[in-house]
């Protein structure tokens, strides 16, 4: 029989030091929700809303099945949360509270109770993995440059010195940098800080992008940060700060992270909508992938 507190709902609280209207977009829109959350196709602050995503974890798939249920903008949001394939139904639910310039967050999970009494759903994994993904959103919302970057990840079948390899060397750089149907002529790629590499990306019209690199840190096979500047041919210089970051979360796995800064979020803004840049990551990185697969 289950006790009183295995059954009542588990509680994270936060103080997070961001307004509230800064919280509630984290919380609702799609590309600040892969910095904290889970990788989405999509999600709408909608009652009704479906959205799934799945996670490996210790080797195991789990396709998690969501509902939107209610919304309360800049106070309110909750969901159904259930596995594919498993019994048990639950609840999350978010809520938002104004204390003078910061936000209190307030985050339950209902209904545990109904999933499987197995070791992979214990409550204890669950207070874990909330406490985290709080975390990563305290870390998001109080970033300094979170209206003027963004950030892109993919989990790819391939260890990390494998990826690694594709990410440094440069015949495997030129088969898979960019997006879908742009191809990469590289002028030259010295891999070492202070290094330039120099590379131009020609898209599907034919328009070149003239690229020049700077390594700035590398951490093998942690992390690279490289300044940016790039340009359509005859436009203007565009720049940036940008940190890739290689993560290992299962054997021959690895989750890729590319994050993007910008000197003003107008830029940011800019590069978003001109150059569809998050798109462009996400196919880049998916590129990767499937390059990957083949080396």
């Amino acid at each position: 029989m289950n006790t009183k507190t295995e059954v009542e709902p588990l509680i994270v609280e936060r103080t997070l030091h961001a307004p509230v209207a800064k919280v509630w977009q984290a919380l609702t829109t799609v590309e600040q929700m892969h910095r904290w959350f889970f990788e989405l196709k999509e999600f709408k602050a909608e009652v009704g809303f479906d959205f799934e995503f799945t996670v490996v974890h210790e080797g195991f798939t789990y396709v998690h099945h969501c509902k939107v249920t209610e919304v309360v903008p800049q106070n309110r949001l909750a969901f159904t949360w259930r596995y594919a394939g498993h019994e048990g139904d639950s609840l999350v639910t978010f809520e938002l509270s104004a204390e003078g310039d910061a936000t209190h967050l307030k985050l339950s999970h209902a209904g545990l109770e109904t999933f499987p009494k197995t070791p992979a759903f214990l409550r204890s994994n669950f207070l874990q993995g909330w406490t985290y993904i709080s975390g990563a959103l305290k870390e998001l919302v109080e970033s300094p440059t979170s209206d003027r970057d963004f950030v892109v990840s993919r989990i790819v079948d391939a260890p990390r010195e494998l990826v690694w390899e594709a990410m440094t060397n440069p015949k495997h750089v030129v088969n898979w940098w960019g997006p879908r149907g742009f191809t990469c002529a590289i002028e030259n790629m010295d891999f070492r800080v202070g290094g330039v590499w120099k590379q131009t990306m020609r898209g599907p019209d034919g328009t070149n992008y003239l690229n020049e690199h700077v390594f700035k840190e590398i951490v093998k096979p942690e992390r690279i940060v490289l300044s940016h500047g790039g340009k359509r041919e005859d436009g203007a210089i565009v720049r940036s700060l940008a940190t890739w970051t290689f993560e290992t979360t299962a054997p021959n796995r690895t989750k890729v992270t590319i994050h993007m800064v910008f000197p003003s979020a107008p830029e940011r803004d800019f590069v978003v909508k001109e150059f569809r840049a998050i798109e462009g990551g996400k196919q880049t990185l998916e590129r990767l992938g499937e390059y990957l697969s083949k080396m």
